[in-house]
Formats: C-alpha cells, structure tokens, sequence
C-alpha cells in the first residue's frame, strides 16, 4: 500500500510539472501582427552603403476579395526602402518604422541590382544563409536597374511582380537558380554562376511588365558579363537544366519552315585527360516534336525525317558552340560545370591542377556530339492543301 501510494505521488508530480513546461505557443505572433515580406530588393547607394527595399502584403487591399465576391481596393502590396551599412542593419531600421514584425519566411525572390553585383555578392548572399526566416527556395535574379522599379511593377494575372518572377523561373525560360544553389555555387572552387537577369517591359506603350532578360556571368564572386536568352539556352543545354526550346530550320531546296518543340533532352559530360592533355566530350540526345511545317515536305518520310534530324542536330551544335565561343573564350567563366565533371572523374589530377584551372579552361578542348531524333511529326504529313515534294538535299 505504501509503494502504491508512492507511484500516485510521484506520478501527480510529474504531471504537475509537465503542465508548467507545456504551457501553450508562448511565443507564438499572430498573423495580424506580421509584416509578410513577399520580395526582396538589394541595392547600392552612391556612399556604398546597402539600400534594402521590401515588398510587403497589404492586408487591407487583400481584405477586399472575400467570398462575397467584392473586389479589393487599393495597391495590394506596399513597397518600402531603407539604407544601412549591411542588410540587417538595414532591416533593423525598416523595423523601427514598421507597426507589424517583418516575416520573411514567405518571400518568393531576391533581385539584386547589377551595380552591386559588379562590386560582389557573397558577402551580402551570407544573411540569407545565416538569418532564420527567409526561406532558401527563394529565386535569385539580376536587374539592370533599381531594384525599387522592379518590386513595383504591377500584375495582371499574379498579385505582385514578385509572384511573376518566380513563375517566370518556374517555366524554366532562363535560368533557375534559388539562394541555396547560388550558396551551394559559391562554394565550389571550380565554377563561376549563372544568374538570371530580367528587366522590366513597357511594350505595348503605357504599360509594364517583367521580361526574362537573359543571364548575369559571376566569376570570382562578381558579375564580369551579361548574355542573351539564346545564349543562356545554350547554357542550359550545356548544363542538361534545358526544359523549354524551339527550332525553327529552312530546309534546303524547299520553300518555307519547320518548327519544333523540345519534347526532352538529355547531355552527359565525358572529361578525358590523355598525354597530359584535358579535353572534354559533350554528349548530346535531344527529342523534338513538329509543331508546324510551312513546306510540302512529307515529315512521315524517313527520308526526309532523317535529312530533318541531321539539320536538326547541326542547328542544336551551332547554337551551342556559338555560346562556347562566348563564354568560354571571351569570359573565361566555367559556369557550364565542367570542373565539377573533371573533379569527378579525376580527383587526384584535379587536386593537382585546380588552382590553374582559371588559365586551363578558356583553352579547353571541347568536343560537341549531338544526337536528334523526331518522335512526333504531327497529325498531317504536309500542310493540307499542298503537294507533297521528293525531299530535301543536304
């Protein structure tokens, strides 16, 4: 009876104390009291300090829109702007103005001016990875303007412009690139970055709008280079991240065009090392659709598909040696991970010539080897109301 009286005790002490540590959210803030950051802009001011601009959800405009169907009033986000000596220190003071405690932990995208890319960004890249609340999914992009214009932009289909650049990135019509692979990029001794650009649109007259506007080229931590979409597909076909891609080819002795779709693609990178002399291989399988075909050629004829599929592959080779060219000769930046690959494949010979790499991979032997297939050529053979022609010579 005693040791039964015992447990009893023991056992009302113990719930007494877990109902002092379990005592509810103590901490919790309530979603009224947030200041919901939506994007992030990071800029340079002529003194070089850090110009921090936020984009951040207007709950009274939002609150228009319910299910009684009314329609919202007023600018759904606020856009406000702050200086400081690094980026907390600047979000410190916004802080200070602010009746709600910013919360970054739904921001979508940080745009980075060019201006301060050109001066460096890892240094400013390390609060995203040292403070709590942004999120690492966030997409990174470079602007060529204030960062302030382009967090103002409004939106015809999403909510701000924060949300269409990062459905833009989704769509993988340039570069993806979120602030853990630009951390994970930094870090990797062997690689420059590929970053985004966009700019914002004022065509038709009267109007704004975001455009994807080709890539930014980081090498050493600072932005030595800007490149086009073409460009920059090429990059992604280089980097196998190619998911969206037309080509449109004239065939020869035929009147008119033939377009296709990237249906999938997939590149393999085959570093060899043979008599002390590097070079790599770079494999190529892409699969295209027809979508349109302006000739009276028959595409059902494997003649004719296979002479398409030799053009196919040459237009493929071309775009992507014209950004070698570039890339490679002119800036000199490895952002095709190719160092990676030689890393891979011969740690110990790496080890050895990582250091010089720098010098070594503007003059790299590349090799290009690709391989087009047609696997859907459509619902009709020619256009309908055409002849149908022999071929097409090479």
């Amino acid at each position: 009876m005693h040791l039964l009286r015992t447990n009893i005790l023991l056992r009302t002490i113990l719930i007494c104390l877990l109902l002092l540590v379990l005592n509810g959210c103590w901490d919790r803030v309530e979603i009224n009291d947030l200041a919901i950051v939506m994007g992030i802009g990071l800029d340079k001011t002529e003194e070089g300090d850090i110009e921090l601009s936020v984009q951040i959800a207007n709950p009274k405009a939002m609150a228009g829109s319910g299910s009684s169907g009314g329609q919202s009033s007023g600018n759904p986000i606020v856009v406000e702007t702050v200086t400081g000596r690094t980026i907390f220190d600047a979000r410190s003071k916004l802080q200070e103005s602010l009746s709600r405690q910013l919360f970054e932990g739904h921001n979508r995208v940080i745009f980075i001016s060019k201006a301060l890319a050109e001066e460096g960004i890892q240094k400013h890249i390390d609060f995203f990875a040292r403070f709590p609340s942004p999120r690492l999914r966030a997409n990174i992009f470079i602007v060529d303007s204030k960062v302030i214009d382009i967090l103002k932009v409004p939106s015809d289909f999403e909510l701000n412009s924060s949300e269409v650049a990062r459905e833009l990135a989704k769509l993988k019509i340039g570069m993806n690139i979120t602030t853990k692979d630009l951390l994970e990029q930094l870090a990797n001794e062997s690689s420059s970055i590929a970053l985004p650009s966009i700019t914002v649109e004022d065509k038709p007259v009267g109007t704004k709008g975001l455009r994807v506007n080709g890539s930014a080229i980081i090498k050493e931590n600072k932005m030595v280079g800007e490149i086009d979409n073409a460009l920059s597909r090429g990059v992604l076909w280089l980097r196998d991240e190619i998911k969206l891609s037309s080509v449109t080819l004239e065939p020869e002795n035929t009147e008119g065009y033939i377009s296709f779709k990237l249906l999938r693609s997939s590149t393999d990178l085959s570093p060899t090392i043979k008599n002390g002399k590097w070079k790599m291989v770079v494999n190529i399988t892409t699969e295209d659709d027809v979508v349109e075909n302006e000739t009276n050629l028959d595409v059902l004829d494997p003649k004719i598909t296979d002479k398409l599929e030799k053009q196919l592959e040459q237009k493929v080779t071309e775009r992507i040696q014209k950004t070698l060219d570039y890339v490679q000769k002119e800036i000199g930046a490895d952002v095709f991970g190719f160092g990676e690959a030689f890393y891979r494949k011969f740690p110990k010979q790496w080890n050895k010539e990582k250091d010089m790499w720098a010098e070594k991979f503007p003059e790299l032997e590349v090799e290009i080897n690709c391989k087009a297939y047609i696997r859907r050529p459509g619902r009709s053979n020619i256009p309908q109301g055409t002849q149908k022609e022999e071929g097409v010579k090479k």
